[in-house]
């Protein structure tokens, strides 16, 4: 009986015994009825001056609260390796090492307000992947960094308030919604708590999505205080984020030249994006992978406003698919796509002389002999960039096959495949009936016109001009002709493609197949054409503008020489009207109602030129007296 009675009490201390408790802290186990429990360790000693070392390993939960503890050290709780909640509130800490949380990979809250931190190691936050409560309040943080970004994205929790933050980085309101890209909803599954009271903020595009989300009435992000108010600039000092509207602060728009673009293998392609927006935005090109396109062109022409041009040179059918352009600035992004598609298909010419090749099933190639034969052998490997030939399976069948300089033959049966034998017609041609001289005089991005010189045809003999992108002359597709006689000389080629290089041949009938003059020619690029049109323009502005003033000086001089010869003849009637002096009889006796008619010519008022010829004395003199009403004064002046 004893010895149960002891084993019962040995079990009973097993259980319920603790793990040295460090000084001046409280050790307490949370029991459940199952033997199992959680222990919390609280320190609060007001002497306590460093983080205590030997906490039970054990320990879920760890309180350091209204301490004299001024850091935390380097890997302080590495042993810690069950810890999920961290209290280190209202001491006197100032410095946090970066590997302080070192080992914590199971920490789900950890609060540090209270205390004197002015820096913070953002970087220490990979170390607790589980960590989902970060409370900073109470400190003297005055910024955040950019790069503490993507240690934010799974908090859902976040106290910054109560410390000295003028500005947050533009992209940390972009991890959560709506600037993530994900859709607003009132149920959405994720809340985040933002604590961001008690700061001096500045009003400004750097946290103009702060305040456009202070304003929504459904955001997944709950501010703890919606009364946030600015500090600056002055204007807005004391007013609320909801009222406030910021100035010079438009979110970007981007616009496009083309929504979708098809465009010749092996072409040219330009893409431009226009973009607006205050402050000015920022461009990037993008694949539909993600990846950032270099060959890129920017300029910005002025405040707000950028473009950017994307070149891709030898267009290939792997450079085909989407490409987006965004605009970024501090007041948001915006984004544009274009789709590039690639027409036509890459091919190779047949050369009229190639080695010789084996045969079998496994063998492919083709031979030519002086005679004309030409051996093709199929293959079961396929061929990049060749042009099949569709040959009938009929034996002795003849079939015409244009291939390039091949003429018209005629199909065998035999060996490892099947032999082309040229009509015998074609070698009793005549060598010396031969058009000469091709040239291209003048071509734009979708024409061009054709010269040559025609030697031994009549000039009502017909010819054939068979054109074609450059490596497309044996798809019909892409082949045209236009018939015409040699006699003209001369043949306008149209509905060309900007930009591409084609082949032309004249080939005239009952000529030597060898002897079919071709050349090739690049058609003009929209830009090059615009470029020549917009010189003209240029040079024609130009010369307007210095002929217009040469043309009004000319006209001035014209009419001044003709006033100045009027002036200089003046009529009869004129010079006799100037030949007299007129004098005003100025008696100081009243005048009778019937004057003498010949004191009526000076009784007009005269004018002022007038007066001065007749004032011949000085002002002293003027001012005489009159010596009898009956005497004539002076006239004065």
């Amino acid at each position: 009986m004893h010895q149960i009675l002891r084993t019962f009490v040995l079990i009973c201390c097993f259980h319920t015994a603790c793990p040295f408790c460090p000084a001046q802290c409280t050790c307490v186990f949370h029991g459940r009825s199952d033997g199992t429990g959680t222990r919390s360790v609280l320190c609060n000693d007001p002497d306590m001056s460093d983080i205590p070392v030997n906490v039970p390993v054990d320990t879920v939960k760890l309180r350091v609260e209204k301490t004299a503890v001024r850091r935390v050290p380097t890997e302080a709780f590495y042993y810690l390796t069950e810890l999920r909640y961290l209290w280190i509130t209202y001491n006197s800490i100032t410095s946090v090492d970066t590997g302080s949380f070192y080992n914590l990979k199971v920490l789900h809250e950890l609060r540090l307000d209270g205390n004197v931190i002015s820096v913070f190691p953002w970087e220490s936050l990979k170390e607790m992947p589980l960590l989902r409560t970060l409370d900073l309040h109470n400190n003297r943080l005055t910024s955040i960094p950019a790069e503490a970004i993507p240690y934010l994205e799974k908090l859902t929790y976040l106290d910054l308030s109560s410390n000295k933050l003028a500005t947050l980085p533009s992209d940390l309101m972009d991890i959560w919604p709506p600037f993530n890209g994900e859709p607003v909803t009132s149920n959405a599954s994720q809340k985040v708590v933002l604590g961001l009271q008690d700061n001096p903020w500045f009003c400004d595009c750097k946290i103009s999505k702060l305040i456009e989300i202070s304003k929504m009435a459904v955001t997944p992000v709950i501010l703890m205080d919606l009364f946030l108010t600015c500090s600056a600039p002055e204007n807005l000092n004391g007013v609320l984020f909801q009222r406030a509207e910021l100035d010079n602060c438009v979110k970007p728009s981007v616009m496009t030249s083309a929504t979708k673009i098809t465009s010749p293998l092996g072409s040219n392609v330009l893409l431009r994006c226009d973009a607006t927006g205050y402050p000015t935005p920022s461009l990037y090109w993008s694949r539909s992978d993600g990846s950032l396109v270099n060959n890129t062109v920017q300029e910005s022409p002025g405040d707000g406003i950028r473009w950017s041009i994307m070149s891709v040179h030898g267009i290939l059918h792997k450079d085909a698919g989407d490409y987006s352009c965004r605009a970024k600035n501090d007041a948001g992004a915006a984004e544009a796509t274009i789709s590039l598609s690639v027409a036509g298909t890459m091919s190779t010419t047949i050369s009229p002389v190639m080695p010789d090749v084996g045969t079998g099933p496994t063998g492919s190639g083709w031979t030519y002999s002086p005679g004309g034969d030409v051996t093709i052998f199929t293959s079961t490997v396929p061929m990049a960039r060749t042009t099949a030939v569709a040959l009938s399976a009929k034996p002795k069948t003849s079939s015409s096959i244009q291939r390039g300089s091949l003429k018209p033959a005629k199909i065998q049966q035999g060996g490892g495949g099947r032999k082309f034998v040229s009509d015998e017609k074609s070698k009793k041609s005549e060598s010396s009936k031969l058009v000469k001289d091709l040239e291209i005089v003048d071509e734009t991005s979708d024409s061009a016109v054709l010269v040559w010189k025609a030697e031994g045809l009549p000039k009502n003999s017909p010819l054939t001009v068979v054109y074609s992108p450059y490596g497309e002359d044996g798809e019909d597709d892409y082949k045209r002709t236009v018939e015409t006689n040699a006699g003209s000389g001369k043949i306008l080629l149209e509905e060309l493609s900007p930009g591409i290089r084609y082949s032309v041949c004249l080939v005239a009938k009952g000529s030597a197949a060898a002897k079919d003059p071709c050349i090739d020619f690049y058609t003009l690029d929209n830009f090059e054409e615009g470029g020549q049109n917009q010189l003209f323009i240029i040079i024609s502005g130009i010369a307007c503008a210095l002929a217009l003033p040469l043309i009004g000086l000319l006209l001035y001089k014209i009419l001044a020489l003709y006033y100045k010869a009027s002036e200089a003849t003046p009529d009869e009637e004129e010079l006799e009207k100037e030949s007299y002096v007129k004098f005003e009889t100025i008696n100081m006796k009243q005048r009778t109602m019937n004057p003498h008619p010949t004191e009526l010519w000076a009784r007009r008022p005269t004018h002022e030129s007038e007066r001065l010829l007749l004032c011949s004395r000085s002002s002293i003199d003027s001012q005489m007296t009159y010596k009898s009403d009956s005497s004539r004064s002076e006239y004065l002046c």
